[in-house]
């Protein structure tokens, strides 16, 4: 069997739905697209699951049916299956990395491909740079500009890749190495334990009693290719975890410090915690997600850093969605996954009519979903589940900053999220004045992922954030973290911003399926980024409080 990591399975069955998108097929991209993003979000290994529990245990994964259940098992088998080959075969492109640039979707890719025999990036570029792409039906002059910037930004974030990728890895690295017998310890450090957005490689280091047995076990390991591991001596582990942690900025800040003391700081110091080396240097501790030069020496030697939110802190989920519109599972399963997790209310969040592709849903549909929830909430409280489903929408904001969903239906919910889903084109002013008209309406409580952005394929809308912000606090709206892999927006300056001007935040999961819950972590790490407490945080407080806390309730 091959060791084929979650994130290699992830990237060829998001290849394949695009691949069965050219061909038109009406299902069967979203059903491997939702099996993608499933497998992507897994710590434990897939093909571990499978060694385990065979093509059985694959099925209970959410979103893999007996269909690409067998596929990867053939994957893990052979490397590749036989679909995707033949899929493949007919339209051989690169379609992954094409894909990936902002504007070029599967069947823009099949026109490329059909009349230009483009195969990749380099390819695209230089027919968008020649001017021949423009001959195309649907193609202009301005397409071509599009796409050259979609490749620009594309080449700009290089090979790293999302946190949301990486961290289960990381975490599943952290669990393996540390289970060997000699192995006191290990711990991902750099980017991942900051939880930075976007990562370059795994940094593990570990304390052992047997270097070269453990080296030697490392070197097996099926995730090995971009990971770099570390045997660390216990009386220097808190420098040497402070060194690779970084920010690189906060290295050299320390270091300056140390040598105005008359001291030498490297990794190698005898620190066996990061609290003692802080203390060394007059400083209280410094939380990881904080060590990027942004003010956090000045605030810790003044006693000021925040009391940041802290992983556990989060009492509901107030973005998931259901098969009513793009979801995998039912309200009814959502709302028991959240609940085996901790959490005390979740929120969903359907989509509505202007977005089509996600089976968006009118007025009507959603008096139907208001009354099936009513039903879950009585069920629920019937069988003693501690779990309130609350009623939402995430509702679109058209180009002029409008809604896609009548104000009656807005006020039957316990509270309505907004976000942009088009249009990301606009200006600065145009961008600006579509978000505030959207935040002054009365009956949206939260603007979901403000930014719009997707990490490694669209950068964020332009708009003035600070009036955005501003305009965010002065009608009580609450701005959203999305904790989704693929978004992570807000900005963690951004996100800072919003606590030093007292906008109330939010953080939701997007969840389209139970595992995608999971993903909570990521956003509360950004959070903590951001310089975000408990109280800066809306969903840290109980259901009842929550909603006295949003717009739509603030006079009752």
């Amino acid at each position: 069997m091959k060791q084929l990591s979650n994130t290699r399975i992830a990237e060829l069955l998001g290849e394949t739905a695009a691949l069965y998108e050219m061909e038109s097929e009406p299902f069967k991209p979203r059903a491997y697209e939702r099996a993608a993003l499933a497998i992507e979000a897994r710590e434990e290994p897939l093909y571990e699951t499978f060694a385990i529990g065979g093509p059985g245990a694959l099925k209970e994964i959410p979103g893999i049916g007996a269909g690409i259940a067998a596929h990867i098992a053939e994957l893990l088998a052979r490397g590749t299956f036989a679909e995707y080959e033949r899929l493949k075969k007919k339209t051989p492109v690169a379609v992954g990395e094409l894909v990936a640039v902002e504007g070029i979707g599967p069947k823009t890719v099949k026109t490329l491909w059909e009349k230009l025999k483009i195969k990749n990036l380099d390819e695209l570029e230089a027919a968008a740079r020649a001017g021949t792409l423009r001959a195309l039906p649907g193609f202009g002059e301005k397409s071509e500009e599009k796409i050259l910037k979609g490749i620009a930004f594309r080449r700009e974030v290089g090979g790293r890749m999302i946190l949301g990728a990486v961290l289960p890895v990381a975490h599943a690295l952290e669990h393996k190495i540390g289970a060997f017998p000699e192995v006191k310890k290990a711990v991902a450090a750099g980017s991942v334990r900051r939880m930075k957005e976007t990562v370059g490689d795994i940094d593990i280091l570990a304390v052992s009693e047997k270097p070269e047995e453990t080296m030697k076990k490392i070197a097996k390991l099926p995730e090995i290719e971009r990971i770099n591991v570390r045997i660390v001596q216990p009386e220097s582990w808190g420098a040497v975890l402070n060194h690779f942690t970084g920010s690189r900025a906060h290295n050299i800040a320390l270091r300056e410090r140390a040598l105005k003391k008359g001291w030498k700081l490297n990794e190698h110091g005898l620190f066996s915690t990061e609290e003692e080396l802080y203390a060394k240097l007059g400083l209280k501790y410094i939380e990881p997600e904080l060590r990027e030069m942004t003010g956090e020496l000045e605030a810790s030697q003044n006693n000021k850093l925040p009391d940041l939110i802290g992983y556990n802190d989060l009492k509901g989920d107030l973005q998931a969605h259901s098969d009513w519109t793009d979801g995998t599972r039912s309200i009814e399963e959502m709302a028991r996954a959240a609940r085996a997790l901790g959490l005390e209310y979740i929120a969903m969040t359907d989509h509505t009519q202007g977005l089509a592709m996600t089976g968006g849903m009118n007025e009507k549909e959603f008096a139907e979903q208001v009354k099936e929830i009513d039903a879950l909430n009585k069920k629920l409280k019937t069988e003693s589940v501690k779990l309130r489903i609350l009623k939402s929408a995430e509702v679109n904001i058209k180009k002029d900053g409008s809604l896609d969903l009548a104000d009656d239906a807005l006020a039957k919910m316990d509270f309505a999220g907004a976000s942009v889903h088009s249009h990301f084109e606009l200006s600065v002013k145009e961008q600006t004045k579509r978000l505030i008209k959207a935040i002054e309406h009365p009956l949206v409580d939260i603007i979901f992922h403000p930014s719009a952005r997707m990490l490694n394929k669209r950068p964020p809308i332009a708009a003035d954030w600070s009036e955005v912000i501003a305009a965010a606090k002065e009608n009580g709206t609450v701005l959203e973290i999305d904790a989704a892999p693929e978004r992570l927006d807000l900005h963690d300056e951004l996100i800072r911003q919003c606590v030093q001007a007292g906008v109330l935040l939010s953080i939701g999961s997007d969840a389209h399926s139970p595992d995608g819950f999971k993903a909570l972590r990521l956003g509360i790490g950004q959070a903590r980024r951001g310089w975000a407490e408990k109280k800066d945080i809306v969903n840290t407080l109980p259901v009842e409080k929550m909603l006295v806390r949003l717009k739509r309730n603030r006079g009752r």
